[in-house]
């Protein structure tokens, strides 16, 4: 569970990494973001935050967003039903970014998270910078983490499948609670 006033200040940091990244944001984009947390209780270290740009029934455009140090835990988009999995496509806005993928263990630049060695199983490291970009076939296992500066991506892909998504941490839940509101809190 994520407690609402972390939700609140995760997702205005967000906003301003976007907007010091040079992209535009309208009112109601900023009323979209959301933060995920994946059912373990510790956003800022292992999440991520979404602002969903457009989602049809064959494509989706969002701007993902990390925190400094944050880590999206692994995990790969599955076949489902006669849907062969999401593809997906990253491009580098801003900040540090770290992505893992099958191959050679490269890794110099990121970390597992503490205590997670079992769950971060990829480590053939693409450091990306800003205009870098990595295309993700279906099935593909991968995690990515930010840096000091945090990080802000575009992720462009077929249709959404999120909710299917499998994990390598056992523990993950997809559903991201958020506490209650306060009363005036909005």
């Amino acid at each position: 569970m994520i407690k609402f006033q972390e939700f609140k200040e995760v997702c205005q940091k967000s906003i301003e990494m976007i907007e010091e990244a040079g992209l535009l944001l309208t009112p109601e984009d900023k009323e979209k973001i959301t933060a995920a947390d994946f059912g373990l209780s510790n956003l800022k270290k292992e999440g991520i935050q979404i602002l969903t740009m457009f989602q049809t029934n064959r494509i989706a455009g969002k701007i993902l967003v990390l925190l400094p140090y944050q880590t999206e835990p692994e995990h790969w988009h599955p076949t489902v039903g006669d849907d062969p999995g999401k593809e997906e496509v990253i491009r580098a806005i801003s900040g540090d970014l770290y992505f893992y993928i099958p191959g050679e263990d490269t890794m110099t630049e990121g970390f597992i998270v503490e205590g997670k060695a079992d769950c971060y199983t990829m480590r053939n490291e693409v450091v990306m910078k800003p205009g870098d970009q990595l295309e993700l076939p279906a099935g593909t296992k991968h995690w990515f983490q930010a840096g000091k500066r945090g990080a802000v991506m575009y992720s462009f892909s077929t249709t959404v499948t999120d909710l299917n998504d499998q994990f390598t941490d056992p523990n993950i839940n997809r559903d991201t609670i958020i506490e209650k509101a306060p009363r005036g809190a909005y």
